[in-house]
């Protein structure tokens, strides 16, 4: 089929002003964030509704053309960027807010909303919507529910799993399979929306979601922690969780050499929360509906934590200005990661029990093929979800494998995963097998095949990288 004769087919489907084809398409929907995959999609297409996308699919069948979703491009793995010659599908169109209903504490929204303003449209209406992660910013409903995002706050509330109640999805032919359901308990067979989330666009395309909300938290404290030894710091956390009743929203793990270097580099901007030289740091908050009560037992359970020896100093955030400073060592990494660049970002995970031989394990993998790289660790502790930044100041296909194999080496010693949130996309393909056993293996390929036997939906992805 020509070019000419598709844009022609699919501005019939989604309007004159909708339809891009070839040099017209805009950079953002053709290169990932890491800059490293790109492509040369036939044409990008931007449907207003989910009868839209299944039309477009249809056509993609009938043409032998594949479609892949471009979301906000956050992730760092390549999942979604488009196959060569294939079609590129944009739900920016579709990226409403279509219901919150407060007394089933849901939100219903359209797989092209950002994070953020789905945040943002909750508070309005006295809600809450847990999930949140630094690019809240730029990524969308359906790549969150595509990677199943977990974020700083899996500790009370969960991943994106936790979180999705119903979906509505177009299959690689052009069904439409909508469950838009507010029921929290639904055991009438088999409960497919979890196959659909955290399959990375391979599977089907979401275009609509129900998601559960929270009321929305009264009170919040936040503290920056120091501790010495790793044990230290897990068992800290641990008797937070008990001692603030279940208050406990986030404890971001980071190693010494981690906090120094964001610090350091973020000193022109804002003065350090605390001095380096501890071996671990870890940022607590907890939300609450008292913000007395909760204010005076956030700083008696700390101040135990250090009359115990557990936790060797603590600074508590006394105003936004101080919770943002706090945030920032881990949000505005900007300034410590440009001097790394060219870096590879790994999201690893494992039993929190086994991150201490993780990161010593990755450490003299890196040494042994790299003696000058350096690597800088931080996660998720609450989730065993470990993030690794890994340079040498250059970067080619054979520092790259070498980077690879030494951090997913390192995991497949611990028993852990290579992927934590940002999923297996083409990067990761190679080594899934590291991860998953030949079975899990097969059986992945046996629903792919189930369901997308032609290879339409996000073709040179997860399996069909491998």
């Amino acid at each position: 089929m020509t070019c000419d004769g598709l844009e022609a087919e699919l501005r019939t489907v989604v309007g004159e002003d909708h339809v891009h084809i070839g040099d017209a398409i805009g950079e953002r929907y053709r290169v990932d964030v890491s800059r490293k995959y790109q492509s040369r999609p036939v044409a990008l297409v931007k449907p207003a509704s989910t009868d839209e996308v299944a039309a477009i699919v249809r056509l993609a069948s009938r043409r032998g053309l594949s479609i892949t979703v471009v979301g906000g491009q956050s992730g760092t793995v390549g999942s979604a960027v488009p196959a060569d010659g294939g079609i590129a599908l944009s739900l920016e169109r579709m990226s409403r807010v279509v219901e919150i209903d407060p007394l089933s504490m849901t939100m219903t929204v359209e797989a092209g909303c950002i994070l953020q303003l789905a945040q943002e449209a909750a508070e309005v209406r006295g809600a809450f919507l847990p999930l949140d992660l630094g690019a809240r910013g730029s990524a969308t409903i359906g790549g969150v529910i595509g990677t199943n995002a977990g974020g700083n706050r899996v500790i009370r509330w969960g991943m994106m799993r936790d979180m999705v109640i119903g979906l509505e999805v177009v299959l690689a032919d052009g069904t439409i399979v909508s469950s838009l359901t507010k029921m929290l308990k639904d055991n009438a067979g088999y409960n497919w929306k979890h196959l659909l989330i955290g399959s990375e666009g391979t599977l089907g395309i979401v275009t609509r979601a129900v998601l559960r909300l929270r009321p929305i938290p009264t009170s919040r404290q936040t503290a920056l922690i120091a501790t010495e030894r790793f044990e230290d710091a897990i068992i800290a956390m641990r008797r937070l969780e008990v001692a603030l009743s279940g208050k406990l929203s986030s404890f971001e793990l980071m190693w010494s050499d981690f906090y120094a270097a964001m610090t350091e580099a973020q000193s022109s901007q804002r003065p350090a929360p605390m001095a380096p030289g501890h071996g671990f740091y870890a940022l607590v908050e907890a939300m609450g509906g008292d913000a007395v009560a909760d204010n005076e037992q956030f700083e008696r359970v700390l101040m135990s934590l250090i009359e115990e020896g557990l936790v060797a100093d603590a600074i508590i955030a006394q105003s936004d200005r101080e919770r943002e400073n706090i945030w920032a060592v881990r949000e505005d990494m900007t300034p410590g990661l440009t001097p790394l660049r060219p870096f590879c970002a790994y999201d690893v995970s494992m039993g929190i029990a086994d991150m201490p031989a993780f990161v010593a394990a990755a450490r003299a993998g890196l040494a042994k093929v790299y003696p000058d790289a350096s690597v800088l660790f931080y996660g998720h502790a609450g989730d065993g979800n470990l993030h690794a930044i890994v340079s040498r100041g250059s970067m080619d296909t054979d520092i790259q494998r070498g980077f690879d194999t030494a951090i997913f080496d390192a995991v497949r010693d611990v028993g852990g995963s290579i992927a934590a949130e940002h999923g297996i996309g083409v990067s990761r393909a190679p080594y899934l097998s590291w991860t998953r056993s030949p079975a899990e293996i097969d059986l992945m390929r046996t629903l792919k095949g189930a369901l997308d036997p032609n290879r339409v939906l996000n073709p040179g992805k997860l399996l069909d990288a491998m």
